[in-house]
């Protein structure tokens, strides 16, 4: 739990931006020609305001429109063009580098909570597979449908924290956490919170995806190393010798937690823009568009790229925090197997004292 929070607020400024480029829609027009044609709007209506203030107080309003627009067009163009294009227009528009940190403490929460969430039901589901079926070697089926049971598990705690996060960061108005839930909550009830549910029928295999490639390459690279290590003990005969050693070390554990990070990731990306133009972007609206639509609206507006807008920003923050979860993992998983072999060993010492 601790390391989700630190992973997820060391990398936070990625997971803005990767929330802010998902929630952009197509702009309407060029934003070099929107801006020429905003000027024209401005000009003509401060040429009609000499008749009086109230056409004085008409092209003020609508020259801030415009600008509003044109800004708008601008950061939906940044969007397909790369997340350092988006990350400079918000530093030089959005005051500096706090914008990157909008909702940086509930995000730390709703993550630390998921990882925890999952960890522990995936474990327990995990166990009860294991008694169920009196085998621990459980295939990569059975694998991602624990995984599903268990990303399913946490939903109902962590996806309205995911729902107010996003608001916070996609918020134009820099309103606060509070703010936000209480408007989600009047205008929508509890229901608000839990927009973007259906992404999840796929979404749910993500991490499901991720650890079932984790473990089973786990696996072969531990069982290679069991063998070459009796090869080279015993001329060739692997039961000559048993290795102790079961665990990765800390450059394995972390390249195979960004290949098992990259893997899961493209395989649900699509899903995961659509979940969060649904929570942002359609949010209010009265119809909202199911998730193959917005998905198939999305690849003819923008074809492959347009499936994939803000991959950026997600593979950087979500490869080096898996990979820096999965190495902590396996290190904390051989202290505690240490301490568990050291108490052992000193039983067995007790005992054979006082038998003596």
């Amino acid at each position: 739990m601790v390391g989700g929070m630190f992973s997820a607020s060391a990398l936070y400024p990625l997971e803005v931006l990767k929330t802010r480029m998902q929630a952009e829609a197509k702009p309407s027009s060029n934003p070099q020609e929107e801006t020429v044609t905003n000027e024209n709007s401005s000009t003509a209506s401060n040429n009609a305001s000499n008749n009086g203030d109230n056409n004085n107080d008409e092209t003020e309003s609508n020259s801030t429109t415009n600008e509003k627009q044109t800004l708008k067009n601008q950061y939906t163009h940044a969007a397909t063009e790369g997340m350092s294009s988006y990350a400079s227009l918000m530093y030089q528009h959005e005051g500096g580098i706090a914008p990157f940190y909008a909702g940086v403490g509930t995000s730390a929460v709703q993550s630390a909570t998921e990882k925890a969430l999952y960890f522990f039901a995936y474990t327990f589901f995990k166990n009860g597979y294991v008694n169920l079926t009196g085998s621990s070697n459980i295939g990569t089926i059975s694998n991602l449908i624990l995984g599903c049971m268990a990303e399913w598990s946490h939903l109902p705690v962590t996806l309205p924290i995911d729902c107010v996060t996003t608001a916070i960061q996609t918020d134009d108005k820099n309103r606060g956490a509070f703010v936000l839930l209480g408007n989600i909550l009047s205008e929508k009830g509890i229901g608000g919170f839990y927009k973007g549910i259906q992404a999840y029928t796929v979404l749910c295999l993500k991490p499901a995806i991720q650890y079932t490639v984790y473990e089973q390459v786990k696996k072969i690279v531990l069982a290679t190393r069991r063998v070459n290590r009796a090869a080279a003990a015993g001329g060739g005969r692997s039961s000559a010798i048993v290795v102790e050693d079961e665990s990765l070390g800390a450059a394995e554990a972390f390249l195979l937690g960004m290949v098992a990070r990259i893997v899961a990731t493209m395989l649900t990306y699509p899903y995961l823009r659509a979940k969060v133009m649904l929570q942002s972007t359609y949010g209010n609206a009265k119809v909202k568009p199911t998730i193959p639509q917005m998905i198939s609206e999305q690849f003819s507006e923008g074809g492959v790229w347009g499936l994939y807008q803000g991959i950026g920003p997600e593979l950087t923050r979500g490869v080096f925090s898996a990979a820096l979860m999965m190495m902590v993992k396996e290190r904390i998983g051989v202290m505690v197997r240490a301490l568990i072999d050291g108490r052992e060993e000193q039983q067995k010492q007790l005992i054979n004292n006082r038998g003596r």
